[in-house]
């Protein structure tokens, strides 16, 4: 039997940074569309909404939830992302970009009604802290929101950037442990395009 894999077992990813990362960042605005519709569809994103998008990229997410009427934050640690995303949006959205991680969000305590992250917390550094500082931005009632892509337990390479059920349910747990209720796991999609679901809300 396998050990188990860690939640955020790509945390060594290097990043993206300079030519590469603008690269990546065009490639990003390609794809995701799908996964950034659902999450508003999950977080019933309304006017009344202050959205953090945690590893927000080329920013697509943002996007769709600043066009239902939310205010939004996307953070991103990749200079090269944050750079794409202003380029392509609209001055009259109201989104804010900032530098930042899933550990330091440039949020203040009880700030926000959303955070999401699509296709990233693989990638956290620190995953516990991480959740944690979900907890701190959200104000009482708000939603976390994980989107992962669905990784065999054998997976290798780029199909292993995603979760197997076992570490969406350990985030699930992590998720219960730090404060969070009615905290669910879900699939959706088929094949390839095939998600993890992880919501809960900060009690």
């Amino acid at each position: 039997m396998n050990a188990a894999r860690a939640i955020n077992h790509h945390a060594d990813h290097p990043g993206f940074a300079g030519v590469t990362g603008v690269l990546c960042a065009v490639a990003f605005l390609l794809v995701g569309r799908a996964k950034a519709r659902m999450a508003a569809d999950v977080a019933r994103i309304s006017p009344q909404d202050h959205v953090v998008d945690v590893g927000c990229g080329p920013g697509t997410a943002a996007r769709v939830a600043a066009r239902r009427g939310a205010r939004v934050t996307g953070v991103d640690p990749a200079s090269a992302m944050l750079r794409v995303a202003r380029l392509v949006t609209p001055r009259r959205m109201p989104i804010t970009w900032s530098e930042g991680c899933a550990e330091t969000l440039p949020v203040a305590d009880g700030s926000a009604t959303v955070v999401w992250a699509l296709a990233t917390v693989h990638h956290w550094q620190d995953v516990g802290a991480a959740v944690a500082e979900a907890r701190r931005v959200l104000a009482p009632g708000g939603r976390l929101i994980a989107i992962e892509r669905q990784s065999p337990d054998d997976a290798t390479g780029l199909a292993s950037h995603g979760w197997t059920r076992q570490q969406a349910e350990s985030f699930a747990a992590l998720c219960r442990e730090t404060g969070f209720d009615d905290v669910s796991v879900s699939e959706s999609g088929s094949g390839k395009g095939a998600v993890w679901v992880v919501c809960g809300t900060r009690r």
